[in-house]
C-alpha cells in the first residue's frame, strides 16, 4: 500500500527532472587528482530540512548524482560548500563528505552559536573553512560586509582553514586592506561577483586583481553563467578568467557549481539551472591554455588550500 509520503515522492519525480550527467565529453587531459572546488548536496528534505527563510527552494541533489558527474569529466576530488538554504546547518554537507570519502572536503557555514567543539567536529569530518554569503538576497551593503568579514576571520585565524566569500565586486573596495591583511586566506566565489556586462572598469575588478597578485587572495572561475547571460559558452568571461589567471595562476580555483541551484526567490521548488558541465569544463582550456596553468588551477591549488 502507498504510504503519503511514497506518494509525495512518486508525485515530485513526475514533476521534477533527475540530475543526470549528460554532458559534453571532456575535449583536453584531465590531470590526476583534479578538484572540482564548489559544488552542493542537497539532500531528501525529510531528512535535511531547508532553512525556514531561505531565498529559493533547491530539488534534491544527491551525492550518487555528484558521483555520476565527475566520472564522466574525469574529476576525482570535490569540495562541497553548504548553500544558503539550509542556514548553518551543515549536515547535508557532511553527508556529502562522508559519501565521497577521502576525496572530499567541505566549507561550512557557522553564526554566534557555533561553538569551538563544533568547530573541532567539522575539522574532524573534513571541513577547510567557512563561507560568508553576501550575495544571495541581495545582502551587499560593504559596511555589513567588512563587519562580518572581521568576525569570520577572528573564529578561524587560530585553524589551518580560510574564509569563502560569495559577493558582488562591488563590496571588494570596502573590504580590500582588510583581506591584505588576513591571517587567513580569503576565498571569493564565482569570478568575485564581476559581472561582464559592466566592462573592465567595473567596480572592484582592480581591487581583486591586486589581491590576486599579492597573494592573500584566491578567486574561484566557477559559475560562469552567473557573470555573463552569454550562454553556453560565455566567451565574455574569457578575458577576465585570462586576466586572474595572468596575475597569479597560484591563486584560481575552479569549480562547476552544480547542481546550478537557480537563486530566484521562491518557496516553490525549482529546478536546477540548465547547464551542460562538459561544455562549460572545455572552455577552462580556452581560460588556461597552458597544461601547467591547469595543473595548478584543478590540482596543485586545491591540493594546498584545502589540504588533501
Amino acid at each position: 500500500m502507498q504510504t503519503r509520503r511514497t506518494a509525495l515522492k512518486s508525485l515530485a519525480a513526475s514533476i521534477l527532472p533527475t540530475l543526470e550527467a549528460k554532458t559534453t565529453p571532456v575535449t583536453f587531459a584531465v590531470p590526476n587528482n583534479a578538484c572540482d572546488c564548489h559544488t552542493h548536496i542537497i539532500g531528501d528534505p525529510q531528512k535535511f530540512p531547508l532553512f525556514p527563510a531561505r531565498v529559493y527552494t533547491p530539488q534534491p541533489a544527491s551525492p550518487q548524482e555528484m558521483a555520476q558527474l565527475h566520472k564522466s569529466l574525469h574529476i576525482k576530488r570535490v569540495v562541497i560548500v553548504t548553500p544558503s538554504v539550509y542556514g548553518t546547518d551543515n549536515s547535508a554537507t557532511l553527508y556529502g563528505i562522508k559519501a565521497r570519502g577521502v576525496t572530499a572536503r567541505g566549507i561550512a557555514v557557522i553564526d554566534d552559536k557555533t561553538s569551538e567543539n563544533d568547530l573541532d567536529i567539522l575539522e574532524n569530518c573534513g571541513i577547510r573553512g567557512i563561507r560568508l554569503n553576501l550575495a544571495t538576497g541581495g545582502q551587499t551593503d560593504p559596511a555589513a560586509a567588512l563587519k562580518r568579514l572581521t568576525a569570520a576571520i577572528a573564529r578561524i585565524k587560530a585553524r589551518n582553514w580560510h574564509l569563502q566569500i560569495y559577493t558582488s565586486a562591488a563590496t571588494l573596495p570596502a573590504i580590500k586592506e582588510q583581506v591584505l591583511a588576513s591571517p587567513v586566506p580569503i576565498v571569493f566565489d564565482h569570478f568575485g561577483g564581476i559581472q561582464t556586462a559592466l566592462g573592465a572598469d567595473q567596480p572592484g575588478l582592480a581591487d581583486l586583481i591586486d589581491l590576486l597578485r599579492a597573494g592573500t587572495a584566491y578567486v574561484k572561475i566557477s559559475g560562469a553563467y552567473r557573470a555573463s547571460t552569454q550562454a553556453p559558452d560565455y566567451p565574455d568571461v574569457a578575458p577576465f578568467a585570462k586576466g586572474f589567471i595572468a596575475a597569479n595562476p597560484d591563486r584560481v580555483l575552479w569549480g562547476t557549481d552544480w547542481p546550478h541551484p537557480n537563486t530566484t526567490p521562491s518557496a516553490k521548488v525549482s529546478p536546477p539551472l540548465a547547464i551542460d558541465d562538459g561544455r562549460l569544463f572545455n572552455q577552462l582550456a580556452i581560460w588556461a591554455p597552458d597544461p601547467q596553468a591547469r595543473q595548478k588551477i584543478l590540482v596543485e591549488n586545491p591540493t594546498r588550500l584545502y589540504a588533501f
